[in-house]
């Protein structure tokens, strides 16, 4: 154990390190009532299923993604009369490229320790580095999506610095928040944990078919983009929103490269789509998305064998 600044100690909770962690949509964990403009593409008395027109396709597709896992949850003692909680985490982030083939073509792994307090933790297998994170529980597990999501970023602008490739179209798997700045970027969200549209145009999203989209809208919370509904391929499901995704871009872009943006989308992810014999989350989750993710969680490392590392190290 290197870095730790005296007398600060740990004590690892034995609870299952997963428990309470779940990751929402949002950055967040939720959302406030969303401010909506619906005339952005079409007067939202107007809106239709919109199939994509023709034009340039990107040059290559990217697709990025992260993980993450909870190594262990720890109680920090130092100076003060109680101890306070810490969070250990290992996260993973990677890039895939497909421009005919997908092929994995960057990824990176970090480890670190959330906590108001503490140091690096260097144990047999892994240094986990002291990220200072105020707050409670919620705040600890927002320092740890915040971390992933700049890792991420770091990895597509190094990409992109020594690409030979402009007219790349980069896809973020969840919302594009802290990521709105990523030039030709949209935000894939395949959960639907809210509600954003009223009735009239939620039933024209309801009767798309596949390969059709939502006209584009603007959409506020505590941040703001311009966002669309597209159908992918359905399989064997006829629920009304099976198989529906929701994109977003960046609020800053004119309405009408956010709406080019949209056709593309609509002409490259359906032919991207999953199978449910494949894939539990079919066709949602993409076959570049799955196969990355299956990758990443590998790269993570065995939980149990890092688990008993850092008790160790914490117990010398």
């Amino acid at each position: 154990m290197t870095g730790l600044l005296a007398p600060t100690s740990y004590t690892v909770d034995p609870w299952d390190p997963g428990y309470g962690v779940a990751r929402g949509d949002e950055l967040d964990g939720r959302e406030s009532s969303a401010r909506l403009d619906l005339d952005v593409e079409l007067p939202a008395s107007s809106w239709r299923a919109l199939s994509p027109g023709g034009g340039a396709l990107p040059g290559s597709v990217l697709f990025l993604d992260g993980v993450r896992r909870i190594d262990a949850r720890v109680w920090v003692h130092g100076e003060g009369p109680e101890p306070l909680p810490g969070v250990i985490a290992s996260l993973a982030a990677g890039l895939v490229r497909c421009d005919g083939a997908a092929q994995i073509i960057d990824v990176a792994v970090d480890r670190g320790l959330y906590a108001e307090t503490g140091g690096d933790i260097e144990t047999r297998h892994a240094r986990y580095r002291f990220h200072r994170t105020p707050g409670g529980l919620d705040k600890l597990t927002l320092g740890v999506q915040g971390r992933l999501a700049a890792l991420e970023v770091e990895l597509a602008n190094a990409w992109r610095q020594n690409s030979n490739v402009e007219d790349d179209l980069l896809v973020v798997d969840g919302p594009l928040r802290g990521r709105t700045h990523l030039a030709r970027t949209v935000g894939y969200v395949k959960t639907h944990q809210k509600s954003y549209l009223q009735a009239q145009q939620a039933e024209v999203v309801a009767t798309l078919g596949p390969g059709q989209r939502s006209p584009v809208f603007k959409m506020g919370t505590s941040w703001e983009r311009l966002s669309w509904y597209l159908k992918l391929p359905s399989g064997a499901s006829r629920a009304p929103w099976s198989a529906i995704v929701r994109l977003e871009c960046s609020a800053d872009l004119p309405a009408a490269d956010a709406v080019a943006l949209a056709d593309v989308t609509a002409r490259v992810l359906p032919r991207l789509a999953s199978a449910p014999h494949k894939d539990p989350r079919a066709p949602q989750n993409l076959v570049p998305i799955g196969g990355l993710e299956r990758q990443l969680r590998h790269r993570l490392g065995d939980a149990a064998l890092l688990y008993r590392a850092l008790r160790g190290a914490l117990a010398a």
